[in-house]
């Protein structure tokens, strides 16, 4: 990176509809900020203002419901990682993340099971929906469904900023992509109980969307150790690369470090988060770049203390085994037993 970055880039998505000057200055603003940054604000992307207001209004509605409705939906009752959790109950970087959640899937049947099954089928499956507060599921699954359509648009200009077939990641979300939501409520703590909202980590898929509140606390490691508030800007989504994207361009697109920093006592922070996956049963290709590009590709850059595999379903296991280990103890002993003993695995 050429110069010190000190915020995040805005981006507005109706230039892709516009003239082919602007769709030209679209892609190569896109491809920019994927490349340098990881993040982005994106404006005009066409997901309606007031199903938005009404989907941070149920959430709030649902954060308030009293504790005994939460828990009827507890994540702890779900193999498929859907529900419910209380503050400190996901685990990043082997630290307590300091925020309530309620997360959900798209909303398939469970899909049998047998020896030959692989364990990541598993992950399938209806979500759980709170019976005090009927109102959460169609409003969230109409959300579901306008923000898959479009990130699956978004995802079509990626592919042409990187000069490729508009249609080059297709195959990987195919008809069943990964579509999962989760709705945050960070809790103000005192500077003495700790900071951490959630403790840095990359996200795993394709893209993520963030809808923020006025409270400030997301943060992007633009360059070690250095950190940029992500501020709260009105009518745009944050925007930021996942692991697949940079595993599938080879490091060409990065997938950025991140962290939430709790609000002060007092207040709180609300946070609605939509994640683009590949479908399960996918394995994540390297696309071949015109050589321009490929010669600034920097190699996918791997934890190795969260390696990456190129096996979608695999890998999303992964990650759900480490981050809710209640859950991986009461469905996934005998994976979790078999991943711990295997080189692929660190502790």
């Amino acid at each position: 990176m050429s110069q010190t970055v000190t915020s995040i880039p805005l981006i507005d998505f109706s230039q892709f509809s516009g003239s082919p000057d602007q769709r030209d200055a679209f892609l190569s603003q896109l491809r920019y900020a994927a490349r340098e940054i990881g993040f982005f604000y994106l404006k005009n992307h066409g997901v309606d203002a007031q199903l938005l207001h009404a989907v941070q209004r149920v959430s709030r509605e649902f954060f308030t419901l009293p504790e005994e409705e939460k828990l009827s939906v507890a994540m702890i009752h779900s193999s498929h990682f859907r529900g419910y959790n209380r503050a400190a109950s996901e685990i990043t970087r082997g630290q307590p993340d300091w925020r309530e959640q309620f997360d959900l899937g798209a909303e398939r049947p469970k899909l049998p099971v047998s020896d030959n099954t692989p364990a990541w089928a598993r992950l399938q499956g209806p979500n759980q929906w709170p019976a005090a507060l009927p109102e959460l599921r169609p409003l969230l699954l109409h959300w579901q469904q306008e923000m898959t359509a479009m990130s699956l648009r978004l995802l079509r200009a990626f592919a042409l900023a990187l000069r490729l077939p508009e249609d080059a990641f297709d195959p990987l979300y195919g008809e069943k992509p990964n579509e999962h939501i989760k709705l945050i409520r960070y809790p103000g703590r005192s500077e003495s109980s700790g900071n951490q909202g959630v403790g840095a980590h990359k996200d795993s898929g394709f893209l993520s969307f963030l809808l923020q509140d006025q409270q400030r606390g997301l943060q992007v490691e633009v360059e070690e150790n250095q950190w940029v508030d992500a501020l709260p800007v009105a009518d745009t989504l944050v925007v930021n690369i996942g692991e697949l994207l940079e595993l599938a361009t080879n490091g060409y697109l990065r997938a950025t470090v991140h962290r939430v920093v709790s609000p002060p006592a007092g207040a709180e922070r609300l946070s609605l988060a939509f994640f683009l996956g590949a479908q399960l049963d996918a394995v994540v290709p390297l696309f071949p770049l015109p050589e321009d590009l490929a010669k600034e590709a920097r190699g996918e850059a791997s934890d190795p203390l969260n390696p990456l595999f190129r096996d979608v379903g695999f890998n999303y296991l992964k990650g759900r085994l480490r981050s809710h280990p209640d859950v991986a103890q009461r469905y996934y002993a005998d994976i979790t037993l078999s991943l711990m003993r295997s080189a692929f695995w660190c502790l």
